[in-house]
């Protein structure tokens, strides 16, 4: 009698299908767990004649071993399907979603346009620490000790030893490479710098700068000049105009500030600019026979410009933006403006 009953349960497994993870959980449920009418036969063993147990085992074993066969079979019969459907609601010929993305920080591809704009006339790149000694931050670059100039510049020194201190300029990463490599020398040399100031919507503790270098024979105040007018029509637009005015830095001789019409308020006068119509974007010069001297350049022989400008003033300018702290505070609704448009 247990015979028809298990050959009535190999039959309901044949037939049985599935094609949706549903009818897969019905199938286990009917078939494989232990409430199944699967598991109903080994609850059947204790009615089963002892001589007749060993055949019955054996049998429902078997039922047992199809049922569990023909459910891996529906398994991967399932998966296929769910496969397929995916793909078939994927249309491949549509655009792209246009996902929100990040952007790049203004200062960065600020700094990235200044560097592309001198590469393409044979500046190279350079980088120094930004924990500098006192001799590559003042002593080469012609600041004597006590000196009054180098009270220019408000430094933050390392307590413990006063000749270590964060970098006020990134000149000192010029006179690394004078140090280091032999005229025509022609580098650009952008980073982060210190300096102990006030914070306001002009000045900033920590900021960025980008310096150029210029050494070699018959290098002449003419090429400074032409120099920098091309970058500022590069970076501002080709009615930039731009205008040099005398000025005094001790690593730079004759030296010269540079001032660009004010962006913002198209020269009429404004708080970046202090109502004036020109802001000043960096300093420069000829290098000064003393610095080559201490960086081992034969100074009768060669000749050089230096030049530095502030890459939070340039980004302002470029970007119209009226407060230097906008770029260190994180303000998403500031930093969204920057976000590329698809």
């Amino acid at each position: 009698m247990y015979q028809e009953k298990i050959e009535a349960i190999k039959a309901a497994i044949a037939k049985a299908d599935a094609n949706t993870p549903e009818e897969l959980e019905s199938f286990r449920m009917e078939f494989i767990s232990k409430k199944s009418v699967v598991g109903g036969l080994f609850a059947e063993m204790g009615k089963i004649p002892n001589e007749e147990k060993r055949a019955f085992g054996q049998l429902v074993n078997g039922v047992k071993q199809i049922a569990e066969e023909k459910f891996q079979e529906l398994i991967e019969k399932v998966n296929q399907a769910n496969k397929k459907s995916k793909s078939a609601d994927i249309d491949l010929t549509l655009p792209p979603s246009n996902h929100e993305i990040g952007g790049i920080h203004p200062l960065t591809a600020t700094r990235q346009r200044i560097i592309e704009i001198f590469e393409r006339i044979g500046f190279n790149l350079s980088e120094g620490p930004e924990i500098e000694d006192d001799w590559h931050n003042f002593t080469a670059l012609n600041f004597p000790e006590n000196h009054p100039a180098r009270e220019m510049q408000d430094t933050f020194f390392i307590e413990k030893n006063p000749d270590i201190a964060l970098r006020t300029h990134t000149s000192s990463v010029q006179v690394r490479v004078m140090e280091n490599q032999k005229p025509p020398i022609r580098t650009l040399s952008p980073g982060r710098v210190y300096r102990n100031e006030a914070i306001s919507a002009r000045a900033h503790c920590i900021f960025h700068q980008v310096e150029g270098l210029y050494v070699d024979e018959n290098v002449g105040f003419a090429d400074l000049k032409n120099t920098l007018y091309h970058f500022a029509k590069e970076m501002f637009g080709k009615g930039t105009k731009v205008r040099f005015r005398p000025s005094y830095f001790p690593f730079t001789e004759p030296s010269a500030e540079i001032d660009i019409t004010c962006m913002i308020c198209g020269g009429k006068g404004c708080n970046v600019c202090k109502g004036t119509g020109w802001v000043e974007i960096g300093g420069s010069g000829m290098v000064d026979p003393n610095v080559l001297e201490n960086c081992g350049i034969d100074s009768k022989k060669y000749t050089g410009f230096a030049f530095g400008m502030g890459i939070e003033r340039i980004a302002m300018l470029k970007y119209q933006i009226k407060d230097l702290r906008l770029f260190t505070e994180n303000d998403v609704r500031f930093l969204k403006q920057f976000r590329p448009i698809l």
